[in-house]
């Protein structure tokens, strides 16, 4: 077959090809990628001494500024989440429990006012006034303060809309007793209904939820920060090689920039295990001499305020609320299970009080107690032989009963309340040294890492100048 030749243009310019284009001659550079031209220079720069020791200079400080970074993230998320403990979830979890013990109490000093007929006494009406005006405003703070989750504000929001409904009850019952009118105890029964089932309840999975948010604090406060640890580790040994690189080269013991960086590296995970490992401490012991305590004695109060409550309840409805076995009056059996578990509380919070002052008002609390149980017994047997105003003084007192049941509940409750005062002093003290042990060190770790990465590109220049 013939071959044919393609014949110049006119000019001498040969036309050109659709096919593929020729590759460029030999030795001409090819052009690629950044990523490829950036990699080309650094195996370049990596095959003479000078470009070795920028290389090392870089990835030192890179690796001093990461261990400072994860340092200062993990440890800022630390001292966040103690801060919630002692400023936030800790107050509004004790607050959940205040919410709970005023509602307690107002349906005990409302019992009490009504037993004492249409003459009721002051102080047990300032009480419940008292009472219901502190859950009022600790609701307000717990749903402006609140951040638990929807469940926390569902029940703030049920309780806010029932505790007007009761106190109306209450009114009610007071009115129709004044004018000594048997439907009055109808009302009073139904008021404790609904506080029995509708607003303890709902109180009782609000301080829950205040309490679980205040328990995810303290374990994000007290996880160790392995991440940090970790890349100081790193940061030190990469340190450590490039100095034993150094003397096995020059000869040299000491390059001063790089010691400076080890240093500065090394005070910095010191300073970090030390400082969260007291923190640590310090919030282990407002956990476990503290918070557990305060949450046994608050239950131990509320089981001490229910059963005034119901021994009160007992002589109001006359027997005419039978318990589940259709015989036992179902006030008195609800008082004495609350019995049982108050004494169980007291015997938990003297087991988990740690000193004196923590032991004394749970023991004079279990003397109360011990008093209460047998005016109680007394009270009951008089209400039992037919002595309804006999038992009635008994259990509120009058001239004739100078030391009625209810004293024994004062002292229970005031002791209760001693104890309380002190493990909440107990706790914050924990927490806030706790929290104390992580001051400076978000600051201090963010100027330690600067410094040490800038002193590794001073000891790596050092080096570097040898070979100007």
């Amino acid at each position: 077959m013939a071959i044919t030749s393609r014949a110049p243009a006119p000019g001498g310019v040969v036309p050109a090809s659709s096919g593929p284009p020729a590759p460029p001659p030999d030795g001409l550079p090819r052009r690629g990628t950044a990523w490829a031209e950036g990699v080309e220079r650094l195996r370049a720069a990596a095959t003479t001494e000078p470009g070795r020791l920028r290389i090392i200079g870089a990835a030192l400080a890179a690796l001093v500024l990461l261990f400072g970074a994860v340092a200062v993230w993990e440890i800022s998320g630390r001292v966040a989440a103690a801060d919630d403990v002692v400023g936030r979830s800790q107050p509004l979890s004790a607050d959940a429990a205040s919410i709970y013990r005023s509602l307690a109490d107002a349906d005990t000093a409302s019992s009490s006012g009504f037993l004492a007929g249409g003459q009721e006494p002051r102080e047990v009406r300032s009480r419940y006034e008292k009472d219901i005006a502190n859950a009022s405003r600790l609701l307000v703070n717990a749903a402006a303060s609140t951040t638990a989750g929807e469940d926390s504000r569902k029940q703030i929001t049920l309780l806010s809309e029932q505790l007007p409904r009761y106190a109306g009850l209450i009114e009610q019952a007071r009115a129709t007793n004044k004018q000594g009118l048997p439907l009055g105890g109808a009302y009073l029964r139904y008021a404790n209904e609904q506080m029995s089932t509708q607003l303890l309840p709902a109180a009782q999975r609000l301080y829950e939820a205040e309490t679980g948010r205040l328990y995810t604090d303290y374990d994000e406060a007290r996880a160790l920060p392995l991440g940090s640890l970790g890349a100081g580790l790193l940061a030190l040994t990469a340190l450590v090689w490039v100095q034993r690189r150094n003397y096995r080269r020059t000869n040299r013991v000491l390059n001063h920039g790089l010691v400076a960086a080890t240093t500065a590296s090394l005070v910095l995970l010191l300073w970090l295990a030390a400082g969260h490992t007291v923190a640590r401490s310090g919030l282990s012991e407002a956990r476990t001499d503290g918070q557990e305590s305060l949450k046994v004695l608050n239950d131990a109060r509320i089981a001490s305020l229910q059963a005034r409550a119901n021994e009160n309840l007992t002589l109001v409805s006359r027997g005419a609320v039978l318990a589940e076995d259709k015989k036992s009056d179902k006030y008195d059996v609800d008082y004495a299970n609350d019995m049982k578990d108050l004494d169980a509380g007291l015997a938990l919070a003297a087991k988990l009080a740690d000193d004196a002052a923590g032991r004394d008002p749970v023991a004079r609390a279990a003397e109360g107690v011990r008093q209460w149980k047998g005016l109680h017994a007394a009270a009951r047997e008089t209400d039992l032989m037919g002595d309804y105003q006999g038992a009635v003084g008994q259990v509120i007192g009058d001239k004739d009963h100078p030391r009625p049941t209810g004293t024994a509940f004062d002292t229970v409750d005031a002791s209760l309340e001693a104890a309380v005062v002190h493990e909440q002093r107990e706790f914050t003290r924990a927490a806030r040294d706790g929290l104390g042990a992580l001051d400076g060190l978000v600051t201090g770790t963010a100027a330690l890492a600067v410094v040490g990465a800038v002193a590794a590109l001073l000891g790596i220049g050092r080096r570097l100048s040898e070979y100007r």
